[in-house]
């Protein structure tokens, strides 16, 4: 079981170690440094959102495309998944509240743990654990790890999540040294699912997966920059619907998604 939460565990080190020592600067800082942190990290994050969301899905066309005139319509069929699955996503987490349930539930941490203002715990909770949690190496880095063993993907993650976390709890406080327990749920689920089921999750999914992960994050960023205080948490199940909108595809038009071409 190490070998498949391997990288997940070491996350979970450098979130804690690199939020303990953005804690530690929290009082150091004045607001106006705070505030350039913050705007640093939605940019960086925009650059995330967009290299999944954008590039990935140029990627993806471009190797899965049939040749000839079945080839001219394929990217605006790839876009009506990712954008199906993030709206309906969107919808159903919506009608489940997400949002709502994940703020009281850094409400309710707060007032066990915390201190401070409980709002500004609550956005700092959601907004690392949507930062951590979502994206291409988070997915990609879990199925690697699960279904091989090999955790490199999420070492890198984990680098990079150590040094974000640093700036985030200099700028967000405490909510964000307790998102590691959303890092060592959700990655440790993914990890244990690929586990058991990444053969039978098509490549072709998954990068569709990283595309809708990528929007996620461009909302995300949109919140960390002050623009638009976007419900996040309410799109996530929208990560996990391409699979199912490939395999209803599959099912009812054989070969129309041309997904041997990724074999070749």
């Amino acid at each position: 079981m190490f070998s498949i939460l391997s990288g997940t565990l070491f996350n979970v080190v450098t979130v804690t170690v690199g939020s303990a020592i953005g804690l530690l600067l929290t009082g150091r800082l004045p607001d106006r440094y705070q505030r350039i942190v913050l705007d640093a990290l939605g940019l960086v994050t925009i650059t995330l959102g967009i290299d999944a969301a954008v590039n990935v899905m140029s990627a993806t066309v471009s190797q899965y495309r049939p040749v000839g005139d079945a080839g001219r319509t394929y990217g605006a069929t790839v876009a009506m998944i990712t954008v199906g699955s993030l709206l309906i996503g969107c919808l159903v987490g919506t009608w489940l509240r997400l949002h709502d349930r994940v703020e009281r539930l850094g409400a309710m941490i707060h007032g066990r743990f915390g201190y401070g203002d409980a709002s500004k715990f609550a956005e700092g909770f959601l907004t690392a654990s949507v930062i951590f949690c979502v994206g291409p190496l988070t997915l990609l880095g879990c199925f690697e790890n699960g279904a091989h063993g090999d955790p490199s993907l999420l070492m890198i993650k984990s680098l990079l999540d150590g040094f974000c976390s640093m700036a985030l709890a200099a700028s967000l406080g405490l909510g964000v040294l307790f998102s590691v327990g959303t890092v060592l749920g959700f990655q440790g689920s993914l990890a244990v699912g690929a586990y058991f089921f990444a053969s039978s999750i098509p490549d072709f999914s998954q990068q569709l997966m990283n595309v809708v992960g990528g929007v996620i994050l461009l909302a995300t960023a949109l919140v960390l920059l002050d623009i638009r205080k976007i419900p996040v948490a309410n799109m996530l199940p929208g990560l996990f619907l391409p699979p199912l909108a490939v395999w209803g595809i599959e099912g009812a038009f054989p070969g129309f998604l041309n997904l041997t071409a990724g074999l070749d």
